[in-house]
């Protein structure tokens, strides 16, 4: 049963994409990102992760370590780390040299959170991996070599160096039974991707809590669940807002790429009722609104989960926008 919860009592964090906007480039969404990160460091948010993605022309996030680099070099408290690294996309020394690399130029605000998905379509996988498998079955195998890398005194005659002996949390991403309950038995918390997968949610989140065995990094499960949160002034600019999110939520379904679209002011002309019922489907752990229909939605998804920690991701043209959106959230937190 899932505990009973205020807003208050867990940490909120962010889940940055890093957006390439429509006429935009790459330099202004890193320009957005890091504006956005210093202004939620501001506002009390415990985390500000950035997502591997390849290949996709609206998401500017796909050297990640580097991106973690520029805004954690522009930040001076708020964690910053992965939402996450693809680690089969990657050898695990290469990841243990980065991350230990950005541990040590930024001690105590690194995270490390990895996924076993290809982040991108299977063809740009394998320019990724060339020879090796695409199908995630390696993950257990490379996560442990990971960590080994990390360990003070490792079996390897290999050494990352950078990232022998230092402490970098690693975390777990995923929306399946398989990260859930690896994430258990290893005693590693547990990011859950509901912001896009929300079918997975409740089934992995009790799978992930009953098969949690302690560990030296967690004595008890800890699971963060992702949200789509667009807060304004008013339930009606907060939806006229989400209809970005919702076109490019319809262009995945449509197997499409694209930048982030601005606002319109009828999705019914873009969308069939099938695909919308699709689109709404995928954005069930999704709130647009005023902070009271968001501080509703929110305290819902928290009885309804348990979760200890939310990761918020606000998809939104207008940088302004989506910056005020973050801070009439922190308010509802906080009230």
């Amino acid at each position: 049963m899932a505990q009973s919860k205020r807003l208050s009592d867990i940490d909120f964090s962010i889940l940055d994409l890093a957006p390439i906007l429509e006429g935009s480039t790459a330099a202004d969404s890193f320009d957005n990102s890091l504006k956005l990160a210093q202004r939620a460091e501001e506002l009390g948010y415990n985390r500000f992760w950035l997502a591997e993605h390849h290949s996709m022309p609206g998401i500017a996030s796909s050297a990640t370590s580097v991106v973690i680099g520029y805004i954690a070099g522009g930040t001076s408290k708020i964690r910053v780390g992965s939402g996450g690294i693809m680690l089969p996309n990657h050898a695990p020394l290469v990841i243990a040299e980065q991350f230990g690399t950005l541990e040590s130029m930024y001690p105590g605000r690194i995270d490390l959170g990895l996924g076993r998905a290809p982040g991108t379509d299977q063809q740009t996988a394998r320019a990724l991996r060339r020879n090796a498998k695409t199908d995630g079955s390696e993950f257990p195998q490379q996560l442990t070599e990971l960590q080994e890398f990390f360990r003070p005194t490792s079996p390897s005659k290999v050494r990352a160096i950078p990232g022998e002996g230092l402490d970098v949390p690693v975390w777990l991403l995923g929306s399946s039974g398989f990260s859930a309950q690896l994430a258990g038995k290893l005693g590693l918390p547990f990011s859950l991707a509901s912001h896009f997968a929300p079918d997975y949610l409740l089934p992995a989140l009790k799978l992930y809590r009953e098969s949690f065995q302690p560990s030296e990094v967690l004595d008890k499960p800890h699971a963060m669940i992702a949200v789509n949160v667009i807060a304004a002034d008013s339930d009606e600019k907060a939806k006229w807002l989400a209809t970005s999110q919702e076109q490019a939520f319809l262009n995945i379904i449509r197997g499409k790429n694209g930048q982030l679209q601005p606002p319109v002011e009828n999705m019914d002309e873009l969308w069939s009722p099938y695909e919308e019922s699709l689109v709404q489907k995928m954005l069930h752990y999704s709130v647009a609104g005023s902070p009271s229909v968001v501080k509703e939605k929110l305290e819902e998804f928290l009885v309804e989960t348990g979760a200890d920690e939310m990761i918020v991701n606000t998809h939104v043209f207008d940088q302004a926008e989506r910056i005020r959106s973050y801070e009439l959230l922190a308010d509802v937190v906080k009230n």
